[in-house]
C-alpha cells in the first residue's frame, strides 16, 4: 500500500501512527499541542520514537464534544499540516469528517483522510479523497447503539463504507478500515470488536486499531486517560496478534517496543511452524 512517498508492507509488520491533536479539548491530551511550535516539536518526538505516521486533528470526537466549523478546524490543522510537510517525510493523515477541511489538509500536504464516519456522514468527502488521489481510513459509527447481531451489522457498515468509497473512485488498495472503538458501542462491543478484529480483517483491507486511552480501556481498569498506557498496549498486541497492519496511539515509544516483541514472537512462530512441516 501507497500512503504519500512511502510503502507499507501490509501482513508484514504492523505500523504506528502517531497522534497529533491540535485541540483544545481532546479526551486526553487537549490544550498540548495548540500552537504550531509545540505541534511541530510533538510531531518530531513521535517520529524519533518510531511513528511510521502523523495523525492531525483539528477537533475533537470526545462524546459531548464541542463542534466546531470547518472554517475553524481548518485554521487549526491546514498550518500545522504544512508545516510538517516542509520538515518530515513521513506520511500524514488529517482526522476530519468534513470534506472542507479534507480538501484543505490535503492542499497543505496530507496523504490520507482519516473519517470516524467511514464516508457515511458528509456525501463529498468520498470524491474528495479520489480527486487528490489519497489514501483513506474508514472508521465504522453510527448515530445510536442499534444492532440486530452486532458484529456482521458493523461488519456490512464497514462494507458500505468501502463500497462509498470505491464508487467516488478511490482505488481499493487506497482504503483501510477501522472498527470504530468508542464510537457508538458499548463496553463489551468495544471489546468484542478488538478481540474479532481478524473478522474485520476478513473483508479484504488493512485495519487500523485506534484504542489509545479510550474508555474502554478505563472502565476495564477503573483509571483515568493519564494512567491508561499499559492498557493501550494490551490492547495494541491484540491487534498485532489478529492481524492489525496499523495502530493509532498517543504513546508512540511504548507501542512501537510492544509491537515489535509481538512480532518477534509471532514470527518466531511461524518459522518454527514451517520447518517442523519440512
Amino acid at each position: 500500500m501507497i500512503i504519500g512517498s512511502r510503502e507499507f508492507a501490509i501482513g508484514g509488520r504492523c505500523y504506528v501512527v502517531g497522534i497529533l491533536n491540535v485541540t483544545p479539548d481532546s479526551f486526553s491530551d487537549g490544550g498540548k499541542w495548540v500552537t504550531l511550535d509545540r505541534a511541530l516539536r510533538r510531531a518530531e518526538d513521535m517520529i524519533r520514537c518510531g511513528a511510521d505516521m502523523i495523525d492531525v486533528g483539528g477537533e475533537s470526537s470526545k462524546p459531548g464534544h464541542t463542534p466546531i466549523t470547518a472554517q475553524e478546524e481548518t485554521d487549526r490543522a491546514a498550518p500545522v499540516i504544512e508545516a510538517l510537510r516542509g520538515r518530515f517525510d513521513v506520511p500524514l493523515s488529517i482526522d476530519t469528517y468534513k470534506s472542507a477541511v479534507a480538501e484543505a489538509a490535503l492542499r497543505a500536504g496530507a496523504d490520507l483522510v482519516n473519517d470516524i464516519w467511514g464516508f457515511r456522514h458528509d456525501p463529498d468527502m468520498a470524491g474528495a479523497a479520489a480527486r487528490w488521489g489519497a489514501a483513506c481510513c474508514l472508521t465504522h459509527n453510527r448515530k445510536r447503539i442499534d444492532y440486530e447481531d452486532f458484529m456482521p451489522d458493523m461488519l456490512d457498515d464497514l462494507r458500505e463504507s468501502a463500497l462509498i468509497a470505491q464508487n467516488a473512485g478511490v482505488a481499493g488498495d487506497k482504503i483501510i478500515l477501522d472498527p470504530g472503538i468508542g464510537f457508538a458501542k458499548t463496553y463489551g462491543m468495544n471489546l468484542e470488536a478488538i478481540n474479532k478484529l481478524d473478522a474485520v480483517a476478513g473483508l479484504g483491507y488493512p485495519i487500523m486499531l485506534g484504542a489509545s486511552r479510550k474508555s474502554v480501556i478505563g472502565l476495564a481498569l477503573g483509571l483515568p486517560e493519564s494512567d491508561r498506557v499499559e492498557g493501550s498496549l494490551a490492547a495494541a498486541v491484540i491487534g498485532v496478534m489478529r492481524g492489525c497492519s496499523f495502530v493509532r496511539v498517543h504513546d508512540v515509544s511504548e507501542t512501537r517496543r510492544a509491537i515489535t516483541m509481538a512480532e518477534a514472537i509471532i514470527q518466531n512462530d511461524m518459522r518454527v511452524r514451517t520447518a517442523s512441516a519440512r
